[in-house]
């Protein structure tokens, strides 16, 4: 459901002139990852609950030993433990990369899924990385919804859930198709560097007139958290 209305073609064209003048490590994967749906895949599994410039630092370190599907089931868990480490949960994390691995190349011709659907299936994905997939690495339609865009969508008051994947329901429900690709990349980025989980920076903020919380906290006399 809805809960506030506002100018979304102004919204979104204040964030991105926001968001080109920000200094935010996080990371595009398409440009990291070269559109490579496998190393798409294997970077958003090292980036969960870990910080972009570990993640990308642990990619790195992983992709120069392996690359492909085929590369990686030749390493061993310690050689892929080593490699990606201090991820969070990196032994979980090589645990689960090196059992997609395996099914890449016995199940699927050592070729990434392009559906939602069928990469949920394998161990270790959830509906953030496959969506991240289907979008950055094969342009289709999706909406990649992380504590970022879950925390900053409901701060506005565009919808009102409880967890990141009620989140991505509700978002299918009520934003325009044309912003689904983008909006992960355009709020991870203003949630890094403006609209933080603590103390965000609303005396800052482009869209401020438009959010929910400001709004409230205007009334209260408030500048700032």
């Amino acid at each position: 459901m809805v809960l506030k209305v506002f100018d979304l073609e102004s919204v979104m064209k204040a964030l991105k002139e926001q968001v080109s003048t920000l200094k935010v490590p996080y990371i595009e994967f398409s440009a990291v990852n070269e559109m490579d749906p496998y190393k798409v895949l294997i970077s958003c599994i090292l980036s969960l609950r870990t910080q972009d410039r570990t993640t990308a630092a642990a990619s790195q370190r992983l992709f120069a030993l392996a690359s492909t599907p085929d590369a990686m089931c030749r390493l061993t868990i310690e050689e892929i433990e080593r490699a990606i480490y201090p991820v969070g949960f990196y032994r979980v994390k090589a645990l689960n990369i090196k059992s997609i691995s395996e099914r890449l190349v016995s199940e699927f011709g050592s070729v990434v899924p392009d559906t939602i659907e069928v990469l949920l299936g394998l161990k270790g994905v959830g509906r953030k990385t496959a969506n991240l997939v289907v979008t950055v690495a094969y342009g289709k339609d999706g909406i990649c919804v992380d504590t970022h865009v879950h925390r900053i969508v409901n701060r506005w008051g565009y919808v009102q859930t409880k967890t990141p994947e009620q989140t991505e329901f509700a978002l299918r429900d009520v934003l325009p198709r044309k912003y689904w690709r983008g909006i992960n990349g355009l709020l991870v980025s203003f949630g890094q560097g403006i609209c933080r989980p603590v103390s965000p920076l609303c005396n800052r903020c482009s869209i401020r007139q438009y959010c929910r919380d400001g709004e409230e906290r205007e009334r209260r006399g408030g500048s700032a958290y």
